[in-house]
């Protein structure tokens, strides 16, 4: 969801730098840098070792009603085609998954957003054990969708999130944003999501299957 469908990565990385400051630390944007896709409960022991003396579920309420609060001000940050191929794929009848480590009220805010019914199956951070780049949330998602996750295909923008689709044994696109994804296992790359189509997406699907 984050860096993907929205752009919302700097929301976060706001929050963070404000809940951080507020404790009398320091955070860099190379220290934000390196929680891009990770879950929120695995960042929370990073901001307790930068200083932060709050509990854990604490941190990821206050992190996330932050971001809330910013996607009330400035509004949803469409990432260029997602939206589009997202509507495209639906109209196809193609079934999806938003896997994402935000919580569930975040991601219900997202979804809420979007003109269409988007999504068969949401997965959150607080809905799985392991969090990205575990395999644990796409063999998730796929489970509940009740298909083949090889014959899945997922969009990613994170290391973490494309590391966490191949080992599960998706299709991984990565489509990066804000962190190269040139050393990461995608099966392929692509700049953007503008453009993209049914289509695009199927070619993958129709690539892995001769691969097989």
């Amino acid at each position: 969801m984050d860096g993907t469908l929205v752009d919302t990565e700097p929301y976060w990385m706001a929050a963070e730098e404000e809940l951080v400051s507020s404790f009398g630390g320091t955070w860099t944007h190379e220290d934000a840098l390196a929680l891009v896709g990770s879950g929120l409960w695995e960042a929370a022991t990073v901001f307790q070792s930068f200083g932060v003396d709050l509990d854990a579920d604490t941190i990821v309420a206050r992190l996330t009603a932050r971001v809330s609060e910013q996607l009330v001000t400035h509004g949803v940050p469409w990432r260029p085609g997602a939206r589009e191929l997202l509507e495209a794929l639906r109209e196809a009848s193609v079934p999806t998954a938003l896997v994402t480590m935000s919580i569930r009220s975040m991601a219900d805010e997202v979804v809420a957003a979007i003109p269409f019914e988007a999504f068969d199956v949401i997965v959150t951070g607080d809905s799985v054990t392991e969090a990205k780049p575990h395999p644990e949330p796409y063999l998730t998602a796929a489970a509940e969708l009740g298909v083949d996750i090889r014959d899945c295909v997922a969009i990613e923008d994170s290391p973490a999130g494309v590391m966490s689709a191949f080992s599960a044994g998706a299709v991984a696109v990565g489509v990066p944003n804000i962190l190269s994804l040139d050393e990461s296992p995608a099966s392929v790359l692509w700049t953007t999501l503008a453009g993209k189509s049914v289509a695009d997406v199927a070619a993958l699907v129709g690539a892995r299957e001769e691969s097989r």
